[in-house]
């Protein structure tokens, strides 16, 4: 899939586009890139349209200053979406894209026809405590010591020995590489600050969904997650699968914060069964689905 160019509202946004069928909207997290798919990408658009964008200040996308917050990340997408010409998506987001993709089902539920949340941000406080650190003052000089060409080296270097002995998790560490190197130059680090601070301070993961998590009755939903992730952990799973109530939940044993990486045939096996075991939800807003209560704990909405 090549990459191709649309400017929306002023803004330069890459995305990534190919298949037939439904379309599919793949969200990648944080100091990610539509790249982060690439694994899935081919089987997946087999039978549907497969879209993944680079969010604005990720990627090739735009890294100009401005909102980036969820509601504007999700807003971009909404654009990006009836600006080709679709109506709806099965909306897919990852860690911080997971936080985009519950945004975009809550701000356009008429858009979304599925959700599927794979070690999505957005579900408790917790998170790794090199996050949260990053969000104390001073984190910029840090970046810039840890991103210089000497140390990026050094990393390299590591990173290709742990390949060549095909360690544990070495399948993560493109990934990882990817996402540390987009960090390399001023706009990046700048993008990459001002996203991580717009969903986490120094309490942990400062934006919830848990509040309105019962509007997503109606809309079926999916839960993927690694069962060993070291981000944001597996409760966040458990917790968001007992609110929404008829969600699938799906652990993967032995995979980690990017199952779409790491276990690429389980991690399209899983998202295809259910698109296809599933009927696309038509939710419209209405006052009577704003204003209703969230059920007690543990249990959900009709």
């Amino acid at each position: 899939m090549e990459q191709q160019e649309l400017t929306i509202h002023g803004k330069r946004l890459k995305y990534r586009i190919g298949g037939k069928g439904p379309l599919v909207l793949l969200i990648h997290g944080m100091a990610g890139s539509a790249t982060t798919w690439k694994q899935v990408m081919p089987a997946l658009s087999e039978r549907f349209t497969v879209l993944a964008p680079d969010l604005l200040g990720h990627g090739d996308s735009e890294k100009s200053k401005g909102d980036y917050s969820l509601g504007a990340m999700a807003s971009t997408l909404r654009d990006l979406i009836v600006a080709l010409g679709y109506k709806r998506a099965t909306v897919v987001g990852q860690s911080y894209g997971g936080g985009i993709a519950l945004q975009f089902a809550y701000q356009y539920p008429e858009r979304c026809e599925r959700l599927v949340l794979v070690n999505a941000g957005g579900l408790g406080t917790e998170v790794n405590p090199l996050l949260r650190m990053l969000t104390l003052p001073g984190s910029e000089a840090i970046l810039l010591v840890a991103c210089a060409p000497p140390v990026r080296r050094i990393v390299e270097i590591i990173g290709r020995f742990l390949l060549r002995k095909k360690l544990e998790n070495a399948t993560v560490i493109p990934e990882l590489w990817r996402s540390y190197t987009s960090l390399g130059t001023v706009e990046g680090r700048r993008a990459f600050l001002r996203t991580l601070r717009a969903v986490i301070d120094r309490g942990g993961q400062s934006v919830s969904a848990h509040d309105k998590l019962h509007l997503a009755a109606g809309m079926p939903t999916l839960i993927i997650w690694g069962a060993e992730d070291p981000v944001i952990p597996v409760e966040h799973a458990h917790a968001a699968h007992a609110v929404i109530q008829g969600s699938w939940l799906e652990i993967i044993e032995g995979v980690g914060h990017y199952p779409h990486c790491e276990a690429p045939e389980r991690f399209v096996e899983s998202l295809t069964e259910f698109i296809e075991s599933t009927r696309p939800a038509r939710i419209k807003v209405s006052q009577k689905r704003i204003l209703r209560s969230p059920s007690p704990a543990g249990t959900a909405l009709d």
